[in-house]
């Protein structure tokens, strides 16, 4: 095996290796998001219709956030597995990880994409659709949809880059196709005027670029674990293990699509279509300000999980302080440049009148108690690093299915409080959720660390 002593996490500063990897990651997930994000800069500026095509593509992204569920449920839920096999120098079993995980991203894009070209008006419709938005978001999801195999390739096989160490070669992955996305989709939605239509070609041309750079690398002689043919097949007890720590991302993406599903509703009733853009506009915003904060704990992961199978434990509790207080000081930092500069955050995307006036004041109310949620990406990610599956599990429904779902469904309706309940339940979870799984990761997982898990 080459490069067996390469990117070895026990050794040096904890700190150092942390934002060693979180720099390419935090750059990496920044220029992912820049595949949506740039899609809605860009449709929130069609003349003429700039509002309502917004609020048709918002009504895709929990259909695009249960696609890039599946794809964290079998990538980072192999990953991690595969960062802790390494730390243990078992290269056999990590590069079956890999394997397996290929073949189940495989496997499941295909099924994916034939269910949502088969029933996509019902879907949409189900997701929130009116029939003025319908469209609108017909016309970006058929398309989208067609690509799901490159865009869960490029998203699913990139942590397997990631956790042997090479940071930049998966921040390279995503930029390649973030670029390429960038640069066509002004051509196809107003030179070519394809609209929201170009927007979802520009998107997975993008998408399969970042794919077959993924595949590249991997299949290639530069990476330490090669993804090789023959470990590219179905496994029940690896496809178990896989799923089993993966789950925690997918049931984080999957009620991320659930909250956003039930935002729709109560907003369609309580401000209509206005409301929704508005939510799509601060669900944008939370994306962008969100990504240092999840780079940190991304580029700990693999630096915990090494040194947890090394059973380096005191390096290990070095890093969860660590990223913990980098986290708090970033998320506190970042409240406050929303509370003070909303309408630079929302004229990013869209700037009718009346959505700024009206997005301002659910975007302070969204972002309210936003330092919190340091402590659910902290204590979430080292779950995820140390393979407590079950703990992570529990902690994504916990926040989102236990607290933000009933929320948003009842608090509309508390004092007349109407779309500013929506916003509200947000900030709520936040403290509830950030705090109990923080202080259980702490209890139950840092003060043990000193004996064998």
């Amino acid at each position: 095996m080459q490069q067996t002593a390469t990117n070895d996490f026990s050794q040096g500063s904890v700190g150092r290796n942390i934002i060693r990897m979180a720099i390419p990651m935090t750059l990496a997930q920044f220029i992912n998001v820049l595949y949506n994000i740039v899609d809605r800069f860009y449709i929130g500026r069609i003349p003429g219709a700039s509002t309502t095509a917004l609020t048709g593509v918002g009504v895709c992204f929990p259909i695009i956030t249960l696609l890039s569920a599946f794809s964290g449920l079998f990538g980072s839920g192999g990953a991690p597995l595969c960062s802790i096999a390494r730390g243990r120098k078992d290269y056999e079993r990590a590069s079956q990880i890999m394997g397996v995980s290929f073949f189940l991203l495989t496997a499941t894009a295909v099924t994916l994409t034939a269910i949502l070209q088969i029933f996509e008006a019902p879907i949409l419709h189900a997701f929130g659709a009116s029939e003025a938005t319908y469209p609108y978001a017909s016309d970006y999801m058929r398309i989208y949809s067609a690509g799901t195999i490159f865009m869960m390739m490029g998203l699913g096989m990139n942590p397997f880059i990631n956790c042997q160490g090479f940071g930049r070669i998966g921040m390279m992955t995503i930029a390649i196709g973030a670029v390429l996305n960038i640069a066509l989709d002004p051509v196809f939605i107003f030179t070519l005027g394809m609209g929201v239509q170009g927007a979802a070609l520009a998107t997975i041309i993008s998408q399969a670029v970042s794919a077959v750079w993924v595949l590249r690398f991997l299949t290639g002689k530069k990476t330490i674990l090669k993804l090789e043919r023959k470990y590219v097949h179905f496994h029940s007890g690896l496809a178990k293990e896989i799923c089993g720590l993966g789950l925690t991302g997918f049931i984080v993406d999957f009620t991320n699509s659930a909250v956003q599903l039930a935002c729709n509703k109560m907003l369609g009733i309580f401000g209509g279509d206005l409301y929704i853009g508005i939510m799509t506009v601060v669900n944008s915003v939370r994306t962008v300000v969100s990504l240092p904060a999840q780079g940190i704990t991304s580029g700990g992961q693999p630096v915990l999980g090494y040194n947890f199978g090394a059973r380096r434990y005191d390096r290990v509790k070095a890093g969860i302080r660590f990223q913990t207080m980098v986290c708090v000081g970033y998320t506190a930092l970042a409240w406050l440049a929303v509370v003070l500069f909303p309408h630079f955050w929302i004229q990013m995307f869209n700037s009718e009148p009346e959505l700024l006036e009206h997005g301002t004041a659910a975007l302070k109310l969204y972002f309210f108690g936003f330092v919190m949620m340091a402590f659910q990406f902290a204590g979430q990610t080292t779950f995820v690093a140390l393979g407590k599956a079950k703990q992570a599990v529990f902690f994504s429904l916990f926040r989102k299915i236990v607290i933000v779902v009933p929320l948003t469904l009842v608090l509309p309706y508390v004092h007349g409080l109407g779309v500013n309940g929506v916003f509200l339940a947000e900030p709520i979870s936040n403290f509830v959720g950030g705090l109990t799984c923080y202080l259980t990761m702490y209890f139950t997982v840092y003060r043990k660390l000193s004996a064998d898990p």
